[in-house]
């Protein structure tokens, strides 16, 4: 079974998948990492935290245009299936890695199995959108997170058969780390306050058009004057401001990328998360901490219904209301079905009945 990751959010679902399928003799793992994520801090320190072992495969693509990154992934990725000759390849999130794996594997007739399916922003301007309805139209398993997924295929004409409900592997590697993240010094090394607020940004309809980052950075720039913020900074997003004029008050404290265990820290620890990410999302539900998405929809809506999070959208305004609304509402949190730390067990069950009714597992 190959298993293709290469970006910060790959990780923390393939940590806990590999070792569900490690406690099965019936597979063999091959771990191929696509280096769409390359440096220390990226990625190094998130194998070596997620206790992930070295892979079998290092692609190093680097970094480039969607259509570069997609293109030289696929061309890398070709030739390791071919020698590997795995059953199937699982790929996972909504990545270039993933939609490439996918595509590669799918022309060589290797069995792809999505793990993350059937999450839909109904945004096609998001590169993310086009790379999860991509991977799964061509995927012969399909492993869902949250009931919203499982919605979305079954619309989109998806057999009931290729679609299993098994949770979201994101929560299994935070509930296995937790506590060992807990014993972090992260906090004191940052001289942070018992109140503060985590800020992330990445993407690039935020970070890429400068007035709609000036926008955001004004918002946080004036929740910063009730609440410090602290803001671990994309690569992506730190090129933008040292390019821009965008000015940042001393009441947001720039860090360098944190690795897992300090990020999930600094999480467990934030009064409020504000980002625009979908795996940091997930996780704020599941440790119930406050979370304003800078975005204008989501993903990922188990976290709106269920959990902790509020959509902020991305003007100064919006972002300002929200804040301003979740400073006067009571807390409320919850957790969607299955986000129990359990998920790799159920994709192992999953993957193996697939190969068994296919014919494809002796």
């Amino acid at each position: 079974m190959a298993i293709v990751a290469g970006a910060r959010p790959n990780f923390m679902k393939v940590a806990p998948l590999l070792a569900a399928l490690s406690e099965d003799a019936d597979f063999e793992t091959v771990l191929i990492h696509t280096g769409q994520h390359y440096d220390e801090a990226m990625s190094g320190q998130f194998l070596r935290d997620l206790q992930i072992r070295e892979p079998d495969y290092h692609l190093q693509v680097g970094s480039g245009t969607h259509a570069q990154q997609t293109a030289e992934i696929m061309r890398r990725l070709e030739p390791v299936l071919i020698e590997s000759r795995p059953a199937g390849a699982v790929v996972v999130g909504d990545v270039n890695s993933t939609v490439a794996g996918a595509l590669v594997a799918a022309k060589l007739g290797v069995a792809v199995i999505h793990a993350e399916a059937g999450l839909r922003s109904f945004d096609r301007s998001m590169p993310e959108e086009i790379n999860r309805l991509v991977t799964d139209s061509i995927s012969d398993l399909l492993l869902v997170t949250e009931q919203s997924g499982v919605e979305n295929l079954r619309s989109e004409g998806k057999p009931a058969s290729k679609i299993v409900l098994v949770g979201n592997l994101m929560v299994d590697s935070l509930k296995r780390n937790l506590a060992e993240a807990m014993k972090s010094d992260i906090m004191e090394r940052l001289g942070a306050k018992e109140r503060f607020g985590l800020v992330t940004l990445h993407r690039p309809a935020n970070v890429d058009r400068q007035q709609k980052l000036e926008e955001i950075v004004s918002a946080l720039s004036m929740i910063s004057k009730e609440l410090p913020l602290y803001w671990p900074v994309h690569p992506r997003t730190r090129a933008r401001l040292e390019s821009g004029s965008v000015g940042i008050p001393s009441s947001i404290r720039l860090l360098e990328p944190l690795g897992y265990l300090d990020f999930l820290c600094m999480e467990a620890n934030a009064s409020v998360i504000l980002t625009d990410s979908g795996g940091v999302q997930e996780e704020s539900t599941v440790l119930g901490v406050r979370c304003l998405t800078l975005r204008d929809n989501t993903e990922r809506p188990a976290t709106v219904t269920c959990g902790t999070n509020c959509l902020a959208g991305t003007s100064q305004n919006s972002i300002l209301d929200a804040w301003q609304n979740l400073s006067n509402s009571p807390q409320v949190s919850g957790v969607p079905p299955l986000w129990d730390g359990q998920a790799g067990l159920r994709c192992r069950v999953a993957i193996k009945d697939f190969f068994l009714n296919d014919g494809r597992l002796e």
